[in-house]
């Protein structure tokens, strides 16, 4: 009887041993499949975190072109209306370029009566008050007989040879031109010594 017991409990250390052993192979066995699954979760947890932080980064830069372009948006519409500002009567005085010209052709038929002395004395007048108003709205006239000939200032229409000045001179103005501001309204019609 004691050999029974005896067997029976190196029966029972082997059974408990045989358990230990199934357990611990379980326990790996498991552990195996957590570490493959908290593999597999790191792989898609960085995979999701970087898609994540991919569209982030998108939106981020998107903001900053939209904030870019309104911020640009604002500068320019700022410039244009400091530009409509400034040159707010250069319509109305490019229409009054030709008013000017007829004054001036007007100015220049020669009078014979005392009527038409008169009469021209008032065109002088009238074409003086003109001339101040637009004066004072910005409007130059642009110096062309005796000067340089400048493309940006002056259209030439015709040359001439004059030995007595210097090439490119302008010799004769035909018609004037005018500035307003910083602009031209028109440039002035010339003729320049070759």
């Amino acid at each position: 009887m004691k050999e029974e017991q005896n067997l029976s409990q190196s029966e029972e250390k082997e059974v408990v041993n045989n358990l230990e052993e199934e357990s611990v192979e379980d326990n790996e066995v498991v552990n195996q499949d957590e570490t493959q699954s908290n593999d597999e979760m790191t792989n898609e947890a960085p995979s999701e975190l970087e898609l994540l932080q991919k569209q982030l980064d998108e939106e981020t830069n998107r903001h900053l072109r939209l904030r870019a372009d309104y911020e640009n948006f604002k500068r320019r519409a700022q410039l244009d209306r400091e530009s409509a500002e400034k040159y707010k009567s250069q319509g109305i005085l490019s229409n009054l370029l030709p008013v000017l010209d007829n004054f001036e052709r007007a100015m220049q038929v020669e009078t014979v009566s005392e009527e038409s002395q008169s009469l021209r004395k008032g065109l002088e007048m009238v074409y003086k008050t003109l001339v101040e108003a637009t004066e004072r709205e910005g409007l130059q006239v642009i110096d062309a007989e005796g000067v340089s000939f400048d493309p940006n200032l002056h259209q030439a229409v015709m040359t001439e040879t004059d030995d007595s000045k210097e090439s490119g001179v302008v010799l004769q103005e035909l018609q004037k031109g005018y500035k307003y501001k910083d602009r031209v309204l028109r440039p002035s019609m010339v003729k320049v010594n070759e």
